[in-house]
């Protein structure tokens, strides 16, 4: 079982520590979520009894956590709280205890201003990390080194990840335990926690609000999208679906998602390129023509570009247990 050892710091933020404990907790195999079944990880709270706080207010409250944070050390992935007062340097022995865990493999994840705790440790030198985007020019300023993102959701750069505030946690988690585990158990998790499976991690941390006028919400939209993701969809094609121009569309797309129509449909073809790869025997080509790719060559560009590794590789890393089932139009439709 893969051990999740959440730091609990003076001052930590209650939600950064209870995010992880909800959805780690609630990750159990396909097909036997809840107990009596096993989940597929172990969430420790390490540390002494501590102030935890919650943002915008002077609410506070105690926790005294069942560990210590010298039981953190055999995790499997160690989990760093933002704080409230995360200028200040973190304690000797948190660092310690981070420097060595990196040093044997251990994965590390800092939520929000976290990131401060993991950048005292050098770790993250020379390194692409995100951060919440009001926190970017002072983490700039007292870590220079730090190649700093403060636009995307989160950072997943292997063994250490990164994450801007709040609710971008639970879209890192389930990052995670896809990763981990694949998207069906990912998106169990998503549903037996209330939540849409995670957005992906280059999104926007601020989409600017605008006033959605009757007829002008894009949710139809998106939907008929999801519906026709192996049509040959063009932008002219999705504006006349939209009832309005390609720029106007582009623009109430920019407003309602921080991101283009191209860059969404792309995002959601990825991922039901991902599903298809882990649930069904279908070749890349297949797959590539399912999920509306011209060919597989253009699958292949955009799976390395933004999974990090081939489909190949990624089926052989993510192939569920049991083997997968051949797929049929019934498996297929959404």
């Amino acid at each position: 079982m893969h051990t999740v050892a959440i730091l609990a710091l003076e001052r930590s933020g209650g939600i950064d520590i209870s995010i992880p404990c909800m959805i780690f907790a609630q990750a159990y195999p396909m097909g036997h979520h809840g107990p009596p079944a096993q989940p597929l990880y172990n969430v420790r709270v390490c540390g002494p009894m501590v102030t935890t706080t919650v943002p915008y207010g002077d609410v506070a409250f105690r926790i005294l956590p069942p560990y210590s944070w010298a039981d953190a050390a055999a995790a499997d992935t160690i989990w760093i709280p933002g704080l409230s007062r995360y200028t200040e340097p973190p304690p000797e022995e948190v660092i310690r205890l981070l420097r060595d865990a990196h040093g044997r493999g251990v994965r590390l994840v800092a939520i929000c201003n976290g990131v401060f705790v993991l950048a005292a440790t050098g770790l993250l030198d020379g390194r692409r990390a995100a951060t919440h985007w009001t926190h970017a020019a002072q983490l700039s300023s007292l870590h220079p080194d730090v190649r700093i993102d403060d636009a995307v959701l989160f950072v997943d750069d292997g063994d250490i990840l990164t994450t801007a505030g709040g609710a971008a946690g639970l879209d890192l988690c389930l990052h995670l335990v896809r990763r981990d585990h694949g998207s069906a158990v990912a998106a169990e998790t998503a549903r037996h926690t209330v939540m849409p499976l995670q957005r992906d991690g280059g999104q926007a941390q601020v989409v600017h609000y605008v006033r959605p006028d009757t007829g002008r919400s894009l949710e139809p939209v998106m939907r008929w999208l999801e519906d026709n993701l192996a049509a040959d969809l063009t932008l002219e094609a999705v504006a006349c679906r939209a009832g309005t121009s390609v720029r106007t569309l582009n623009r109430r797309f920019r407003a309602q998602t921080g991101t283009t129509p191209l860059q969404w449909l792309i995002g959601r073809r990825l991922q039901r390129a991902r599903e298809l790869l882990e649930t069904t025997d279908l070749s890349v080509e297949e797959v590539a023509s399912w999920c509306g790719f011209s060919s597989a060559i253009t699958l292949r560009q955009h799976f390395r570009r933004t999974v990090g590794t081939t489909p190949l590789a990624y089926r052989q890393t993510f192939t569920p247990r049991p083997a997968r089932a051949t797929a049929d139009s019934r498996q297929l439709s959404r």
